[in-house]
């Protein structure tokens, strides 16, 4: 019978857990007060008893009883609010003109079409609401740490899904390089975006934003959590470095050494999390000068000239720190431009007298290197090939001008210096 199959389709949807109690019996009364309306004109006089317990529904027919000549004769007469007496005691012998009576209207009485239609209103108009339920609540989740088991591994994303079954996407774009999950894995990150796409929810989740950084931070580190020490900003390379300036307004803690814990006991956690990234946590200054200073550690800077019209600062350190500052993949230097807002270039300090015998000066490359573009490697404190070999291809293009085939031309010849 139809009438079962839409009791069915009602006790499927009776322990939704995205959707509370009152909700959904809501939702299933106004389905079935369509359907009274499209049979019966009206719904006024019906009552309609959900029970979400049991998973079923009761209609209740409620009607005065009138005379026999009230219901022939009269044109008040709607048989929606009456019933004729003689109708009436068919039901009851008792009944007396009127009373009210209510009568159980079976479903099965609306006929097999209209059955099969409130079903399938049931179905969307719960299933709506359900996905309503979960873009509301993971809208409000934006920039909070979830927790979720993979589900479906693809090339390009992960799908994951989390204790109430709901579905999250994590792009290949925001997993860490590193990152390798497989069915059944536990995976942790930042709801990054939520959208509705042709009315079905999008979550998109982050491990490579700053955001899920500052989250772990904020677990890690109790006094970052209670508001007494502050990350003022936070730059990654998602996987190989990260720099996160961070302040305290209480003399008495000091926030890097809080961050990073008794022998990096609460930093270790984090950087495991990230695929041991490696992080840098900086003491926040509002002095530009000692701020690039810190945001290059390890390095160690010899002076530095700042120009505050183009935000570019003019970085000189002893040669043996010029690697140190650059970083492995230039990381180091890209991200203290970064997080301190000045563009950073990296020079030479000539001034300082340091061993270097086992360098060789630009000018003994004088017959297989043109003088001009010695001279222009030169301006920029390269004065010897060390210098020129610890700065990459794009960094002396972008410093002197040379086209960058020039300059890999140049490289050769000073790597096969030091090859023999």
């Amino acid at each position: 019978m139809e009438s079962v199959n839409l009791i069915e389709s009602f006790s499927e949807f009776k322990d939704i857990k995205n959707i509370d109690r009152a909700t959904l019996m809501s939702i299933i009364e106004d389905v079935f007060r369509s359907m009274l309306i499209k049979k019966y004109g009206s719904d006024k006089n019906y009552d309609i008893i959900v029970n979400p317990d049991k998973g079923d529904v009761e209609i209740y027919k409620n009607r005065t009883i009138v005379d026999d000549e009230f219901a022939e004769d009269s044109f008040d007469y709607d048989e929606n609010k009456h019933i004729s007496f003689s109708d009436a005691q068919k039901i009851e012998p008792d009944f007396e003109i009127g009373e009210d009576v209510s009568e159980k209207v079976k479903l099965e009485d609306f006929g097999r079409r209209a059955v099969l239609s409130v079903r399938q209103n049931l179905v969307q108009k719960i299933l709506e609401l359900e996905k309503s339920e979960v873009y509301n609540k993971y809208k409000e989740k934006v920039g909070d740490v979830v927790t979720a088991e993979v589900y479906q591994v693809w090339k390009k994303e992960i799908m994951l899904m989390d204790d109430e079954g709901n579905e999250l996407l994590l792009p290949k774009t925001e997993q860490i390089p590193s990152d390798f999950f497989k069915k059944g894995d536990t995976v942790k990150a930042v709801v990054s975006k939520v959208e509705m796409k042709n009315g079905t929810p999008s979550i998109i989740v982050s491990r490579t934003s700053p955001v899920f950084l500052e989250r772990l931070f904020e677990t890690e580190v109790p006094e970052i959590f209670d508001g007494l020490i502050t990350i003022k900003k936070i730059v990654r390379e998602p996987g190989e470095r990260a720099k996160v300036a961070v302040e305290s307004y209480d003399d008495r803690i000091d926030p890097v050494g809080a961050c990073v814990g008794m022998k990096g006991s609460r930093i270790h956690g984090i950087v495991r999390e990230l695929k041991n990234e490696n992080i840098d946590v900086i003491n926040y200054t509002a002095n530009s000068t000692l701020l690039i200073q810190r945001s290059l550690s390890p390095a160690k800077i010899t002076t530095i000239k700042i120009n505050e019209d183009t935000k570019r600062a003019e970085v000189f350190l002893k040669p043996d720190q010029i690697s140190l500052a650059i970083g492995k993949g230039g990381y180091n230097i890209k991200l203290a431009g970064k997080l301190t807002g000045y563009e950073i270039d990296v020079f030479r300090d000539t001034d300082v007298d340091i061993e270097t015998e086992d360098d060789v000066d630009l000018e003994e490359f004088s017959d297989e290197i043109e003088a001009s573009v010695i001279d222009l490697l030169k301006s920029i404190g390269c004065d010897t090939a060390k210098a020129v070999l610890e700065l990459s291809d794009e960094e002396l293009a972008r410093r002197t001008g040379i086209e960058e085939d020039v300059i890999k031309g140049v490289r050769e010849v000073l790597r096969a210096e030091f090859e023999e």
